[in-house]
């Protein structure tokens, strides 16, 4: 694959930060972007400007550009009012999935190719492959990390243009990586869906 623009969604978590390392490594022109979801004056349980804060230093240690974008009323309309209905109706929905497709893989996807980017990337534990000409969704090597399912609903021409740069390796590997980079991040909590 020859170096190219890749936009990676950067959470200011160690997986975000690998998968930036690995990109560059690979010889991509790496540049993040860091979205905001969620209002944080609405509740104060976020912790965005603290994983901003984390995002700038990854950005600044690594020397790639940092865009910031608020997908928080988009958030609000395409997944959490979606989550409330389907809880009011009985169902337990699960928002991670419907993020991925409306917000990552929707809004953000579209503004990363505003940036210019013929790439996306992740820092999911996801891989994929073209079968028959096909980009498939396959799980990742760590299994009892792989977010796949997360992944299910999201088109298949969206993920022929996305790579997932840590879906190959074990979580320890990505820690590893991190430590040794010495990445401000490298021993950062994991964070967690609802």
């Amino acid at each position: 694959m020859s170096a190219s623009r890749v936009i990676l969604a950067l959470s200011g978590g160690v997986d975000s930060a690998v998968a930036a390392v690995l990109l560059q490594r690979a010889g991509h022109d790496v540049q993040a972007l860091f979205m905001r979801n969620w209002d944080e004056d609405e509740d104060g349980y976020c912790t965005a400007a603290g994983d901003l804060q984390d995002a700038r230093r990854v950005c600044d240690e690594l020397d790639i550009p940092l865009h910031t974008v608020n997908f928080a009323a988009d958030y609000r309309d395409r997944v959490f009012a979606h989550f409330l209905d389907e809880l009011r109706a009985g169902r337990t929905p699960n928002p991670d999935v419907a993020c991925n497709r409306e917000i990552k893989f929707g809004v953000c996807f579209a503004h990363a190719e505003r940036l210019g980017a013929k790439w996306f990337a992740t820092g999911h534990y996801a891989r994929t492959a073209l079968v028959d000409g096909r980009p498939r969704l396959l799980r990742a090597h760590d299994r009892g990390k792989d977010q796949s399912y997360f992944l299910h609903t999201v088109p298949g021409e969206l993920l022929g243009r996305t790579l997932f740069p840590i879906g190959e390796l074990p979580k320890a590997e990505v820690r590893r990586i991190a430590h040794q980079r010495a990445l401000p991040v490298h021993d950062k909590r994991d964070s967690t869906g609802i």
